[in-house]
């Protein structure tokens, strides 16, 4: 899984370089969270943890008395860029059908490391358990793909011992990155700081899944070779483990347009995510 002299790993992992156009998407995504804070029925700024970036903020249903469920959703960014407040517009779908929706952020690579932020992201779960006293689903893009398994990997026992064995029933991981070896051939890799033995201890790929949870994967159509084998390296190490394992190609999609059917409620990704 790890042919370091057969591929261009910066090539096919350096998504800002494969897409000239993400300022602009970004930019895109900015002004719609923006909007729908303004006009969704929210929670702002919930603290979580203690750390400066330990927040969510809690996107409701609008015009319901009550919801049909709670959803985490965990932001990309190569655990080292943006914020929960790109991303309010991916409680959009969600909300329309019903589901409460939770959009958290973390602390960042350099400052911490992948796993600090893997267990900030499991307290966060913890958090919401507490507060809704639910399990929940949990979706996320990219590096938020791979805090998604890393979340159906976790025994909770060890987190809380209050919290159930299986506080999450369902993750949807989107561009997840799941085998992270190859990024220690990459820029990206700067501020992660990677060898051989952290990236393998890092990847979901060679844990054991919670017994009972489910994961579907999704890919943009155009994202780059790598990008399409990590869902095919998820698939073939959890398999085994009796884990329901759908897939989900997003037309025409790349690495930054394949989140936007989350905004449309009709959506086969936001149908994933129920």
């Amino acid at each position: 899984m790890d042919n370091d002299a057969e591929l261009d790993y910066e090539a096919e992992y350096n998504n800002r370089a494969r897409v000239p156009g993400h300022p602009a998407i970004i930019a895109g995504w900015q002004q719609q969270s923006e909007a729908y804070r303004a006009a969704a029925r929210c929670e702002l700024d919930v603290a979580y943890g203690h750390g400066e970036r330990n927040g969510y903020d809690l996107f409701f249903p609008s015009g319901r008395a009550d919801d049909d469920g709670l959803h985490l959703f965990i932001h990309g960014g190569y655990w080292q860029g943006l914020d929960r407040t790109f991303f309010s517009h991916c409680a959009t779908g969600l909300n329309a059908r019903g589901r409460t929706v939770a959009v958290c952020s973390y602390s960042l690579c350099p400052a911490v490391r992948i796993p600090d932020i893997v267990a900030e992201i499991r307290q966060c779960v913890a958090h919401l358990w507490h507060r809704f006293g639910r399990t929940m689903t949990v979706s996320g893009h990219s590096a938020g793909g791979h805090l998604v398994a890393e979340m159906l990997a976790t025994d909770w026992s060890t987190v809380d011992p209050d919290l159930p064995a299986m506080p999450i029933a369902k993750g949807v991981a989107v561009s997840g990155l799941f085998d992270l070896r190859p990024l220690r051939h990459t820029s990206i890799n700067g501020a992660l700081g990677l060898d051989e033995a952290s990236a393998l201890a890092a990847s979901p790929a060679f844990r054991t899944p919670t017994p009972g949870v489910g994961l579907v994967t999704v890919v943009g159509e155009t994202e780059s070779s790598e990008f399409h084998r990590q869902t095919t390296v998820i698939a073939e190490a959890w398999g085994p483990h009796g884990i329901p394992i759908g897939h989900l190609v997003v037309p025409g999609a790349d690495h930054f347009t394949v989140i936007a059917p989350c905004s449309d409620e009709a959506s086969a990704l936001v149908e994933a995510c129920l």
